[in-house]
């Protein structure tokens, strides 16, 4: 029995799939009451307040928590300890966490709670794995569309690279976590296929679009983050197993536009 939490959001629709139609017995958390559909049972609950947890890790053996919120990265900690308490209340199920590369070595806010997240698993007592992996494709591609929609010339970070990797390879490496027989502790980084500078990305996403704007590189990013995402510490270039690359994706998401 398998708990996804997160589980309608980017990474757990996929993940939950997968799992279904390995033949497991999946069960999605959610704030609000779904059916169950496509072999998963849902739960309604809340990880900011607690409710309705503990019903949903009745019987569990395996978690995997996705659920977190970039935007509001300071619920994610607390919504951590609540996970484990009732965990630690249904006995020891193996808990997976999906976490981001560089985070203990890149200082900015998403990042530390993150990795607090991670230090608060690793000492939680419970059997756990820890899998950290680059950016989704679908995150620059949001920051792409919502710098079109600004008049005038694009302005890109000075010196950013970045390692995309498709959502589905990632949420594949995590089903084969949660099947496996046991706890890995943490395993392997996963990364995209390359690394590309941010003016290759949004180059190839202005064509994908069949857009015309001027792209310039001027903004130097002060601060100790930026320092080290400049550095590369968000990347994992030895690691680079995902296949789909950024271009594939591109030519795929907006062949319809």
């Amino acid at each position: 029995m398998i708990l996804v939490t997160g589980a309608s959001g980017t990474l757990g629709r996929p993940l939950t799939r997968l799992l279904a139609e390995s033949g497991a017995d999946v069960h999605g958390l959610s704030r609000r009451a779904r059916a169950p559909q496509d072999g998963v049972t849902w739960h309604k609950g809340d990880l900011s307040t607690g409710e309705g947890i503990d019903a949903a890790l009745d019987g569990v053996e395996t978690i995997v928590h996705c659920a977190s919120d970039p935007f509001r990265a300071k619920r994610d900690l607390p919504a951590a300890e609540r996970l484990i308490e009732a965990a630690r209340g249904q006995g020891a199920p193996h808990l997976i966490y999906i976490s981001i590369v560089g985070v203990d070595k890149i200082p900015y806010r998403y990042y530390r709670t993150k990795y607090a997240v991670e230090k608060l698993i690793e000492d939680s007592g419970l059997p756990y794995t820890i899998l950290r992996a680059t950016q989704f494709h679908t995150l620059p591609d949001t920051v792409f569309n919502m710098l079109t929609k600004i008049p005038g010339v694009m302005a890109l970070p000075k010196g950013l690279r970045d390692q995309p990797i498709d959502v589905g390879e990632v949420a594949e490496r995590l089903a084969e976590l949660a099947l496996a027989a046991g706890p890995a502790r943490r395993v392997e980084d996963i990364g995209g296929p390359e690394v590309l500078t941010a003016e290759e990305m949004m180059r190839d996403y202005l064509k994908a679009r069949g857009l015309r704007r001027p792209v310039r590189v001027p903004i130097p990013l002060p601060g100790a983050a930026a320092r080290g995402f400049r550095e590369g510490h968000h990347l994992t270039p030895d690691h680079g197993a995902g296949k789909r690359t950024w271009r594939q994706f591109l030519d795929q998401t907006h062949a319809h536009r």
